[in-house]
């Protein structure tokens, strides 16, 4: 079958690869028809998540059709369409039975200590192989696996494998109630979903930030008030917008990989702070492979938590679901120690919110569809990774269309399009392509 393989640092490839198999009473073999491209997978490309290991498969996003079931799953069977949570959880320990799917006792091999499992990931992350594959083997798939309504399309469904999950935990960690003033750091998959889940937890405002220019004008087709940190300081800007108190509660849905703003009084600001950025930035990528514009870690680690506690109102919450890999070792606590700030972060419990999240796309109460800005084909995807890792214009986020049979067309579900949370809002009277 074929796969996007990762072979090294900015190596990775569409390779002929051998089909998966049932290797333990709980797995299910699943043909994948819709995958995607995460910002998680540019990590392991870029540098700044290592471990992984060569030939790994990569992805871990998909919607697709069972195909074969182990003898313990009792509850799906094959021809069932279903959507692959990102992590991979037993359903039995005390961690998942809390909710925690992320904290699973039993899925990492590396024993109970040894954190999330998720697909394509490096080996401390469970080394399994990912979903950007015809073919897909999911372990405790009668956890893992959610079935699908034939009234939820590909489109939808895609999204709601990670993307809506973690923004939707990232506006729970945040502790977002009716009326706040909330804060976004980051404009891309996880941040444009994002607005939708703190609307649909009761947000009054909602201020997104990014540097990105089309990303902005998609978070202002939500009907987001967005500041471009290359043409203001957004910190100033929050501060202005809220009256000085600034913003009741911040997701950071960036991550490791910010990137410092290239113009403006941001720029001016943290000009003299170059030096430590570098530091953090070969801390936090000590090993890198770029090709020009290609595969660049962030150049300014902290900046994305940095802004977070200085945006954030006293007494406030920040939650944090951008990635922060273990060797990222600088936060500014003494800043946010002092302003009484609650921080909360981690990895999304999948499993947790992908349920109800089906429901809420099934009875037209949320339409993630507008989020997806291209659509390709598996054998393009290798030049779809380049132009979303170099964040060019249209590519916030990209869905592989991986087989036909048995999905549900873009645009076929029967709550395509509506919806008051959908996410590229209304605009006079008619619903935004």
């Amino acid at each position: 079958m074929k796969a996007v393989v990762w072979h090294g640092l900015g190596d990775i490839r569409l390779d002929d690869v051998p089909e998966p198999k049932i290797q333990d009473p709980y797995d299910a073999i699943v043909r994948i028809t819709t995958s995607a491209i995460c910002g998680t997978d540019l990590h392991f490309v870029r540098g700044t998540m290592p471990g992984m290991q060569e030939g790994r498969i990569l992805g871990h996003e998909a919607v697709g059709v069972v195909e074969e079931v182990g003898p313990g799953v009792r509850n799906l069977r094959p021809g069932d369409r279903v959507v692959v949570p990102s992590t991979v959880a037993c359903g039995t320990c005390s961690y998942c039975r809390a909710g925690y799917y992320a904290q699973c006792d039993n899925a990492n091999p590396g024993g109970s200590r040894a954190g999330t499992v998720f697909f394509g990931g490096p080996e401390a992350a469970g080394g399994l192989d990912g979903l950007q594959a015809e073919y897909a083997r999911v372990p405790y798939a009668h956890v893992g696996l959610v079935p699908l309504p034939d009234t939820v399309d590909d489109a939808q469904a895609i999204l709601l494998s990670d993307i809506y999950p973690t923004a939707w935990f990232g506006a729970r960690l945040a502790e977002i109630g009716a009326g706040d003033t909330v804060a976004i750091l980051g404009a891309g998959p996880i941040g444009q979903a994002a607005i939708a889940c703190a609307r649909l937890q009761g947000a009054g405002r909602i201020i997104v930030v990014d540097g990105v220019g089309d990303r902005l004008e998609l978070a202002r087709d939500q009907h987001a008030e967005t500041v471009d940190f290359n043409a203001e300081d957004p910190v100033e800007a929050v501060l202005e917008l809220t009256d000085g108190i600034g913003a009741d509660r911040v997701i950071d849905a960036v991550g490791v990989d910010a990137q410092r703003p290239s113009r403006g009084p941001a720029a001016d600001t943290l000009r003299d702070q170059g030096e430590q950025f570098d530091h953090e930035r070969d801390e936090a990528a000590p090993e890198n492979n770029p090709n020009g514009r290609t595969w660049v870690p962030g150049d300014a680690p902290t900046l994305a938590a940095r802004w977070a506690v200085q945006m954030v109102a006293k007494a406030g919450t920040v939650g944090t679901v951008g990635v922060y890999p273990p060797q990222v070792q600088h936060y500014p606590f003494g800043e946010a120690f002092m302003k009484n700030l609650t921080l909360k972060m981690g990895n999304c419990n999948h499993r947790r919110y992908v349920p109800d999240l089906v429901s809420l796309v099934a009875s037209g109460r949320l339409d993630p569809t507008p989020l997806i800005t291209r659509w390709v084909g598996t054998g393009d995807a290798l030049d779809a990774y380049r132009n979303f890792d170099r964040r060019e214009s249209g590519w916030t986020k990209v869905a592989l269309g991986v087989a036909d049979g048995g999905s549900v067309a873009p645009g076929m579900g029967e709550a395509a399009g509506t919806g008051a949370a959908t996410t590229a809002g209304v605009q006079g009277g008619t619903q935004s392509e």
